[in-house]
């Protein structure tokens, strides 16, 4: 846990800072557009904390139920907080027919975690369980602040970052002594987001194989999980779904591969949030003895 809340700092520290460079680059460096900069990364950063699993649902469309909505799916949930000793979660569905889940919240007494209809009405009870196992060790990992707050500051830098290419391109109406380097704010809007995924990606993918590894010792098999994710693969590419890309790395698979490419470009995996697919599934299918081999 103490990792987790390192990690979360980090994160927390570089995307602030690059909200505040960036609106350096936008007030052409002035002493104004740093305050107003720092201001902005303190509310989406508080914003991200208290709002990030309401944020999250909303990009989703998902509900919250209650376990007489959806007895079965509620009850697969509610039984696997029990067997890891955390906190019974709210529990939500989103109408994407794509197979996925993903869990959200600011820890484990305030966490959502929530499945796709498409995962609900695609999978066996078993795969179903072995998905949720994933999603709650992001709970018990406390994984899941860390993935709102980069989704959503990472969201912020990427809208700051295309107003600074309308600046550039069109930027009249000030003086040119006034006016932030064109060039500079051109290079903003390029490495940005750029920058912005990269710290996601440092936290993400290493994440991923903890919750993979914390399912397998949690249900006493990585079958299930291996099962579930290469069913997802392969009804994931045939289902495509409407995510913010900054929202993306907080499900279990990426719900964008297919808009890639299907298993996407060296390039595309090179940015990609989430591990390779493939790798995921040998390292869970290797689960013997109480521990997943990593090597």
């Amino acid at each position: 846990m103490f990792k987790n809340t390192m990690k979360t700092g980090v994160l927390l520290a570089g995307l602030g800072g690059l909200i505040v460079a960036v609106a350096g680059v936008l007030g052409g460096g002035s002493a104004a557009s740093l305050t107003i900069g720092l201001a902005i990364a303190l509310v989406l950063v508080g914003g991200s904390y208290w709002f990030s699993d309401r944020l999250a649902l909303r990009a989703a469309r998902a509900q919250l139920i209650s376990e007489a909505d959806h007895p079965q799916f509620y009850g697969i949930v509610a039984g696997l907080a029990r067997r890891a000793n955390l906190p019974m979660p709210r529990v939500a569905i989103s109408p994407s027919d794509q197979p996925n889940a993903f869990a959200t919240g600011r820890g484990p007494n305030h966490a959502v975690v929530c499945a796709t209809s498409g995962l609900l009405a695609s999978m066996p009870p078993r795969e179903i369980e072995a998905v949720m196992a994933h999603e709650m060790m992001h709970v018990k990992h406390r994984d899941i602040l860390i993935g709102s707050v980069a989704a959503a500051i990472a969201t912020a830098i990427s809208y700051v970052a295309q107003m600074a290419m309308f600046a550039s391109l069109f930027g009249g109406g000030r003086d040119d002594d006034d006016r932030p380097n064109p060039l500079a704010m051109l290079l903003t809007a390029i490495l940005a987001p750029i920058a912005a995924t990269l710290i996601q990606m440092a936290v993400s993918r290493s994440r991923e194989f903890e919750a993979d590894r914390g399912a397998a010792e949690l249900l006493g098999t990585g079958d299930d999980l291996a099962s579930a994710l290469q069913r997802i693969e392969l009804l994931a590419e045939r289902r495509p779904m409407l995510v913010a890309p900054a929202q993306a790395q907080a499900y279990i698979h990426n719900p964008l591969a297919e808009a890639h490419g299907g298993r996407g470009t060296n390039v595309a995996r090179l940015f990609s949030t989430h591990p390779d697919t493939e790798e995921r599934i040998r390292r869970l299918r290797a689960y013997s003895g109480g521990r997943v081999q990593i090597a």
